[in-house]
């Protein structure tokens, strides 16, 4: 799927794709890798997949109305287990199945009150985007962010940056003109990060 088709498409729909790189990159990671360091403070590569399974855990009890009391700590703690890439599968799969029949304008109880499904599309999709960068870095894999993906957030993050206060690090500067450079960047990573430093 070319990069242009691919922004034009409803943001869910953008959520599923980001699924299913976030997935690739999962397999990909090597098995002398997982308890590698990763750009996230105090995350190593298994922490950080063990967030975004609790996150897709979560995602389809929120896609079908159930509000945060109701979903509770269920998905606390290690949900990865003796094999971390299939629990991010399983999660993957339920999360995708839900992300494409929800309704558009479906009302979402996310920490700050009900919220249209395209707002929570919009932060799934960053996550996924970003921490799939973190993710490969942390694993040695391919880290490349597709250019109109990452212009589409940059666009988004400007946005909503000045209300997610303390939620990202302090932007990092960068001569970087690449555009998945820049949005890491922003969001207070550094795009030369490397695990062995």
């Amino acid at each position: 799927m070319g990069a242009d088709l691919e922004v034009e498409m409803d943001v869910r729909e953008l959520v599923v794709a980001g699924i299913d790189g976030f997935t690739e990159k999962v397999r990909a990671v090597p098995d002398d890798r997982w308890d590698a360091p990763t750009p996230c403070t105090e995350w190593s590569v298994r922490d950080l997949v063990n967030h975004m399974t609790s996150e897709h855990l979560w995602a389809p009890h929120l896609l079908r109305g159930e509000t945060l009391d109701q979903v509770g700590d269920r998905y606390d703690g290690d949900v990865l287990g003796d094999d971390p890439v299939d629990a991010w599968e399983r999660a993957a799969d339920a999360s995708r199945a839900m992300w494409l029949e929800v309704a558009p304008g479906t009302p979402v109880h996310l920490s700050i009150g009900p919220t249209p499904v395209e707002e929570y599309a919009e932060q799934m999709h960053l996550d996924l985007v970003v921490h799939g960068w973190d993710l490969a870095r942390g694993g040695g894999i391919d880290d490349s962010i597709d250019p109109a993906i990452a212009e589409r957030e940059l666009g988004y993050v400007d946005t909503v940056l000045d209300d997610w206060p303390g939620l990202f690090a302090a932007p990092v500067e960068t001569p970087s003109a690449v555009p998945g450079a820049v949005l890491v960047a922003r969001l207070g990573r550094d795009p030369d990060w490397d695990p062995a430093r």
